[in-house]
């Protein structure tokens, strides 16, 4: 094949693959519109005043001590119940035999109640949030901030709203149960509560 075929077969070579690569592009109208989303998060922030409810000693078998708390509600978001959750420890006296018995029932909480939930006033019944010993409280975890008796437009249904606080008010007792306590001379209890603020259901935002 002579020089001059070859030089017209190259370009009509290059004019086909130009050709191709212009016939795979196009112009087009087109538009955009974009949107931004923001999710920001509410916080639950629950907290008890004092930290330390009580810390008595040389107590002795029908002894009782009344205290008061506040919980407060701290965050952004309502809190719909608080629970209770109860663990101790006893420590025998140093040398003395271990007990035969548990300090914890024989250690009574005669009450809990809520001032800010109650609708007849302090010591109403519907405000109390429980009655019995530390050692059945271990096994409960009730609501401290529940209302039992609801009266509508005179009080709170029940919860924590955010921003808002309920004080609270104990007794504890070391019960005299009229037999022999000797066992329990010298020993202490070291009491832990855990309120543990719950979040209300989610809703349609």
């Amino acid at each position: 094949m002579s020089l001059k075929k070859k030089l017209g077969l190259g370009v009509a070579s290059a004019a086909m693959g130009l050709a191709l690569i212009g016939g795979g592009t196009y112009a087009y109208f087109n538009d955009t519109a974009q949107t931004t989303s923001k999710f920001a998060n509410g916080t639950l922030d629950l907290n008890a005043a004092p930290t330390t409810i009580i810390d008595v000693k040389n107590l002795k078998p029908g002894d009782w001590m009344n205290r008061t708390f506040t919980l407060s509600n701290d965050g952004t978001l309502d809190i719909s119940k608080v629970l209770l959750s109860t663990e101790y420890t006893v420590t025998n006296k140093s040398g003395a035999p271990t007990n035969t018995d548990d300090l914890g029932k024989h250690i009574r909480v005669n009450f809990l109640f809520n001032q800010d939930k109650a609708v007849l006033g302090p010591w109403s019944p519907d405000s109390v949030v429980y009655s019995t010993t530390l050692a059945d409280l271990k096994a409960m975890t009730p609501d401290a901030v529940a209302n039992k008796v609801f009266v509508p437009f005179f009080e709170e249904i029940g919860g924590l709203k955010a921003g808002n606080s309920d004080k609270m008010y104990v007794q504890y007792q070391f019960v005299d149960n009229g037999l022999d306590q000797n066992q329990f001379q010298g020993d202490s209890l070291e009491l832990k509560w855990t309120f543990d603020g719950k979040q209300t259901a989610g809703e349609s935002r």
